[in-house]
């Protein structure tokens, strides 16, 4: 078999592979829809608010290379399931359990395509570009504007605070995108009011 048809053949078996990321739920619901949403569906939807928010990064940013890494951020998923940013697990333990993942998924590719993209998650855990922390942000965002679109559905079910989503999810907003961690604010005192956190 030729090179071009071998690294064909990995990229097919990439793509099947990651359709699995479809069956990983998430604790959200689509708007408008009673059932609770998958992580595929989150990535291509945070990939698309980031591409629409690029304008309100803190810094400029390469937003083909955000929206790359918010496609490949949550590959893990498959091996590891979702896990709500809200509940308590030791942090490290679980990075490590998606690093192993994303290494296992990416491996299927090519290597020279594998380690470019183990390379692209790793610099979005860490957040220490530009792109990373507004690809953090957008990640933090979308499921807070779920939230406030249904009335705090997920937050309700699972007996989320406002301190908690302040705390850990729209402080990672305001670190990428401040005009939309200002906004937030408001949002989240007017969802207070409305009763829409869990506890």
């Amino acid at each position: 078999m030729n090179t071009a048809l071998a690294a064909l053949h990995q990229h097919i078996a990439f793509i099947l592979e990651v359709d699995k990321l479809k069956t990983v739920l998430r604790k959200t619901k689509p708007v408008g829809l009673d059932r609770y949403e998958n992580s595929a569906e989150h990535s291509w939807q945070v990939a698309l608010l980031a591409l629409v928010m690029a304008e309100h990064a803190a810094e400029p940013v390469d937003i083909g290379k955000v929206i790359r890494m918010l496609l490949i951020h949550d590959l893990g998923e498959i091996d590891t399931g979702d896990m709500i940013v809200y509940a308590e697990v030791d942090s490290a333990a679980r990075e490590q359990e998606e690093l192993a993942a994303i290494r296992r998924i990416v491996g299927l590719l090519p290597a020279a395509q594998a380690a470019g993209l183990e390379t692209l998650w790793r610099e979005f855990e860490a957040r220490e570009s530009a792109e990373a922390r507004f690809a953090r942000a957008m990640d933090r965002l979308m499921p807070i504007l779920l939230n406030l679109n249904r009335e705090g559905q997920s937050w309700r079910e699972n007996g989320v605070s406002k301190e908690q989503v302040i705390r850990m999810a729209a402080s990672k907003v305001s670190d990428g995108s401040p005009l939309a961690g200002q906004w937030l604010r408001a949002a989240l005192d007017d969802a207070e009011a409305r009763g829409f956190f869990g506890a």
